[in-house]
Order: structure tokens, then sequence, then C-alpha cells
């Protein structure tokens, strides 16, 4: 297999004919702005704090570094809580499309049982679940959730469990439509399908809806403009490791 993919408690690495590349996630994330992320975290704290003071007085009798330590953690720790229950139901909801008979934890349950009937209602027929994607030509890897029929069309579905839906997961699906090629059930290299359109499907215990997120042609170019600005990155960061010298300032100008 050209295109491996490790993962070791939560730490995630693509290596595509034996150099690492970056995921589509990783891309997104560095190069698009996520205004409301600063916001969000900063709410999770505040009701931390708001809903269990004692706990927050005794991890603060620990010293103020254990407390700053504490409450800086949890922004993270929810949204990787709420990544494992997204696999979770994603997992009993792939053994569903594979024809297996599930039993899903009772606070899976009825996620589970909404999505199997949207599949059910919509008629979508899974073509591919759960396959790992490469290009080559533009040095990205990642993981995509669904491919199948739905009306006559090849849709790219990825599937969201958390509270609310986002645009920008427009360029995560371009992105993963325009890979070259996917993992097969062999670790052969298959080339991808051609797909008609994006969309993402919002997984609730009280429903499950489907997104169109629109043209792949731009949420391809703007996943491209994405990967400038991440690739950047470490350049932006290196301007400012080290003032100018004096006996370095002659050369300058």
């Amino acid at each position: 297999m050209t295109l491996t993919f490790t993962d070791r408690n939560g730490w995630h690495a693509y290596r595509l004919d034996g150099a690492r590349v970056p995921s589509v996630t990783t891309i997104v994330n560095g190069g698009v702005p996520k205004p409301a992320l600063p916001r969000w975290a900063a709410k999770v704290v505040a009701e931390a704090v708001a809903a269990q003071p004692s706990t927050v007085d005794a991890v603060r009798d620990l010293g103020p570094e254990a407390l700053v330590a504490a409450l800086t953690v949890l922004p993270d720790q929810i949204k990787r809580a709420a990544g494992v229950r997204g696999t979770e139901i994603h997992h009993w909801a792939e053994q569903v499309i594979g024809g297996e008979p599930v039993s899903p934890p009772a606070e899976l349950a009825e996620a589970v049982a909404g999505y199997v009937r949207w599949l059910d209602d919509f008629g979508f027929e899974a073509e591919l679940v759960e396959r790992i994607v490469g290009n080559r030509r533009f040095g990205y890897a990642g993981r995509l959730d669904l491919v199948g029929i739905l009306r006559g069309q090849r849709w790219l579905l990825d599937v969201k469990t958390s509270r609310a839906v986002y645009g920008d997961t427009s360029l995560q699906l371009a992105a993963y439509a325009m890979a070259e090629f996917y993992v097969d059930d062999a670790g052969e290299e298959a080339p991808m399908p051609l797909i008609d359109r994006v969309g993402v499907l919002h997984v609730q215990p009280e429903f499950t809806e489907l997104y169109d997120l629109g043209s792949i042609e731009d949420g391809f170019a703007e996943f491209r403009a994405a990967q400038v600005i991440y690739a950047g990155n470490r350049r932006r960061d290196d301007l400012v490791k080290a003032p100018v010298q004096v006996a370095d300032a002659r050369s300058l100008f």
C-alpha cells in the first residue's frame, strides 16, 4: 500500500509513497479562520466554572498553574468526546449499511436508528464507506465517510454528530471528491469514482438531515487557497523568531 494511515492515541498521520502528507482536515483547520471557535471555547470554560464551583475551588487549592491547566484543556476534551461519539454512531450505522444485525448502546440507539431510517427513506445506496483517499498532485490525504447513489447521482457525504454543521465542510468534501484514488479492501489503490454532489449528513437523536454543500469546483478552489495559507504557517512563524541584530543591519539596507 502506498498510502498508509496511523492512529496512535488520537495522533494521526498519513504517508504517501513513504513521505508524510497533511490530512485534508489539518489543511482546512490551518488555512480557514474560525472566529466562532474562540468564543465557543471561552463559553465552555465559563459554563464549567459556573456549573462546578466546588470542583474549581478544589483544583484552585492545587495552585494557579494547576487551575489554568485544567480549564485550558476543557474545550479539547469536549471536542474529543464528541468525536468519539460520532465515530461510534458511524460505526454502528456502517454495520447496518453492510446488512449486519446491530444492537448499539442505549445512549446511541436513537441516533443510529434515525440515521438508518434516513438511508431507507431516501433510498441511498452505499458504494464506499470509511475509505482513505489520496492526491499525489496536490499532496494531501484523508478519510471519507460515505459515497453512494441518491436519485441517480453519486454523492459523497460527511456524517456529523455535532450540534451544528458548517459550510466549511464543503472544502473538506471537495478535496475528498477530487482525490485521485482510494484504498480498497485489498489495500490497493483504486481510481476515485466521479462524484456528482457533496453533502453533510447531520445526525442527531431527534433527526437526521442532509445539507447540499454546493459546487465541488468552488469548494476545491477554496480548499487550494486554504492549502496555500496552511503551507505558509511555518514561514510566517519563522519571520519573528529572531530580531535583527545591530551587526546585521548594514546588510539589510
